[in-house]
């Protein structure tokens, strides 16, 4: 275990970063469960409006492309062996295969690609942040369109407009949130999380 000296709001402390990591990593597995119970279902579409995007945005940010990516993959792995976790409180590999599981796996891509875009910039400016949180969300969008089309038979066209269209504007409020909250505790979350 690695301990180190990090200045945070004007005081040091004695960091562990294992249990930071472990830390990090089972919080945005819990705040990623959360958001997903605060759905929104829609009539037309499968695809329900969460606040998962958002907590995934901030474990790539946050956590960085290892942590932030194994928090996503814990959040997955443990819906898939049967804790209701999922959007609706389900649960189960059929969730992976489903509709919706390309969501599910872009969460983990995501959440890795924000992270190693991001790198270990402690001063990234707004741009940046936003680009990095942009692609993540685009990789979400483009692999939940696919397993959209595919597993429901539908045109990729038509799969855009079930599962993308009705959510831009709901997501680009959350991104431009998240974006605004990792901006201003950019500098601790490296110190506590650079991996």
């Amino acid at each position: 275990m690695t301990n180190t000296l990090v200045k945070l709001w004007g005081h040091e402390y004695q960091l562990n970063r294992t249990a930071a990591g472990v830390i990090g990593v089972l919080s945005f597995i819990a705040l990623t469960v959360a958001g997903a119970y605060i759905r929104i279902p829609l009539p037309f579409t499968p695809v329900p409006i969460t606040l998962q995007t958002f907590f995934v945005l901030l474990a790539g940010a946050f956590l960085g492309k290892k942590l932030g990516s194994l928090s996503q993959l814990g959040y997955v792995g443990i819906g898939i062996f049967g804790i209701p976790v999922f959007s609706g409180g389900l649960f189960g590999m059929a969730r992976l295969m489903g509709p919706t599981g390309g969501y599910l796996a872009g969460f983990v891509v995501a959440s890795f690609v924000i992270g190693a875009f991001l790198g270990k910039d402690n001063h990234a400016p707004f741009i940046k942040i936003v680009a990095a949180m942009v692609v993540g969300l685009a990789i979400i969008f483009t692999l939940g369109a696919i397993q959209l089309s595919v597993v429901m038979g539908l045109s990729l066209q038509k799969a855009v407009v079930l599962g993308v269209l009705p959510f831009i504007v709901g997501d680009a409020i959350k991104l431009l949130a998240a974006a605004v909250i990792y901006q201003r505790v950019q500098k601790e979350a490296r110190q506590i999380f650079s991996n």
